[in-house]
């Protein structure tokens, strides 16, 4: 493809070098370069890409697409300087592949918590309802029937695009896809062309990669402003945040409660161990989901179907058959009824959702025994350390035993980190409260502590099957950990 049609839609500042260059190839990686390729220079938090132009050019780069100018340029490769060279990839992307945005109904998912969430429903709900469609999420990506590893919450834009002209090829007519914080910051959507984006809610978290709460806010917000007039934007009405989402996009501008006035209205009738029973614009429910953040994730999904144009009735019926998706409230029951949940919280508020659900579905046994709650959480190493001593905090309160322990502890000491928890832990709550740095440990000394009917939380790993210690990924999943720490009672 002829790189001045690449260019379409980017701003440039200089050239040297024609235009006209053949480009067969797209990279920001120089170990992926072979002539014909145009190589992205971006400056990382890590490293700076331009460090790596003279090993592209060496490889067969035919064009530098950069944010400074080299003193000197070969005369057989092309330089073109811009101003932000991750958003000026994201049109060059897209320009390359056909603009496959364009071909079918993107749909993006922000916000804190239930993203993954949001964004697997409205895939299985989709599919459901008869289309093909296909899944770029946090758990996976997936097109159809074909499941492919996810590497990023959102991939980078050349690899958004490469996904999203295979799901094309395959027939899909919808893609849902998770939209982070870093993604919007990053440029990873730019040159991407939405047809509708929706909110869950923004809680306190990766003020390590932004720096303050507020540009957190401004991060997410940036996704809704840059949604085309054609799309919709889905907003959480309950979020006190929800309409600064809105405030400057242009797209349609829908809502959806529990609480307040909105475009999709819901409210919850009964919340139990096994399923949720709730009316949505007057229609009454039952779902295989659990818990309060669940329904608004079944309304988001709800809001969202209804606005690309599927029939309301239609809806409901499939959405009550639709499965949560893998380490979200995950269940894993012994022989002997110790009811075990693996979920993905990570967060001060995703875990207090989950320990306020598991309190309400707290109900006495035959013998009426009040079930006692035990928690099994750590926080990620090289990640937000001011939510560490929140977190600790919320488990003990809203638990009867707490075990902290490792998750992913990176690059950083696992003792600091869990010495970081336990300035979080108060004096009256810390009797009940031990710390374990083995996870493997931690979950089957819980399982030891526990007594037929109590429930035992595993919370911040949900469907990762891997601890990431010191830059290697073990073998780890807290489902089977669990499974097999019954099997021993």
């Amino acid at each position: 493809m002829l790189l001045s049609d690449l260019l379409y839609k980017v701003p440039l500042l200089a050239t040297a070098g024609s235009m006209n260059a053949e480009v067969t190839h797209l990279t920001m990686d120089s170990r992926n370069v072979a002539p014909g390729t145009l190589f992205v220079a971006v400056r990382g938090t890590v490293v700076d890409g331009h460090s790596f132009i003279p090993k592209a050019i060496a490889q067969g780069a035919t064009v530098i697409l950069c944010e400074e100018m080299p003193a000197e340029a070969p005369a057989d490769v092309t330089f073109v300087q811009v101003a932000n060279a991750p958003r000026a990839m994201g049109f060059v992307a897209a320009n390359f592949y056909g603009n496959p945005s364009k071909k079918i109904k993107l749909v993006g998912v922000t916000g804190t918590n239930g993203k993954t969430s949001v964004a697997t429903l409205l895939f299985r709900l989709f599919r459901g309802l008869g289309y093909r469609c296909g899944l770029l999420s946090t758990v996976q990506n997936q097109i159809d029937d074909t499941v492919l590893p996810a590497t990023h919450t959102t991939p980078d834009a050349i690899s958004a695009n490469e996904l999203l002209v295979k799901m094309r090829q395959a027939g899909c007519t919808h893609v849902f896809m998770e939209v982070s914080s870093h993604a919007v910051v990053q440029e990873r959507i730019a040159g991407l062309h939405f047809a509708g984006g929706i909110f869950t809610n923004i809680t306190h978290d990766h003020l390590d990669f932004h720096g303050t709460f507020d540009n957190y806010i401004k991060a997410k917000k940036g996704f809704f402003d840059q949604l085309p007039r054609s799309a919709f934007a889905l907003t959480n009405a309950d979020d006190k945040r929800g309409a600064v989402m809105l405030q400057n996009t242009l797209a349609r501008k829908e809502s959806y409660s529990l609480q307040t006035l909105g475009t999709f209205k819901g409210k919850i009738l009964s919340d139990g161990l096994f399923g949720l029973e709730m009316t949505i614009d007057d229609r009454q429910v039952w779902f295989k989901l659990i818990g309060r953040f669940n329904a608004y994730n079944l309304l988001a999904v709800y809001g969202a179907a209804v606005l690309l144009g599927e029939d309301e009735e239609e809806i409901l019926t499939q959405l009550s058959a639709v499965t949560p998706p893998s380490g979200r409230f995950e269940q894993v029951i012994s022989a002997d009824k110790v009811v075990g949940i693996v979920d993905y919280a990570h967060t001060p508020d995703a875990l207090q959702n989950v320990l306020e659900t598991i309190q309400n579905l707290r109900q006495n046994n035959e013998e009426g025994y009040f079930p006692q709650i035990i928690t099994v959480v750590g926080c990620g190493g090289n990640r937000d350390a001011a939510k560490r001593p929140i977190m600790a905090q919320i488990a003990t309160k809203l638990s009867d035993r707490v075990i902290l322990t490792s998750d992913n502890p990176r690059f950083e000491d696992p003792m600091t980190i869990l010495e970081q928890m336990q300035a979080g832990v108060s004096p009256v709550n810390a009797r009940k409260t031990r710390t374990i740095e083995e996870r493997r440990e931690a979950i089957r000394a819980a399982v030891a502590l526990a007594k037929p009917h109590d429930i035992i939380l595993v919370a911040g790993k949900g469907h990762e099957t891997y601890q990431d210690i010191q830059g290697t990924k073990h073998d780890f999943d807290d489902r089977q950990v669990l499974r097999e720490a019954f099997q021993n009672r």
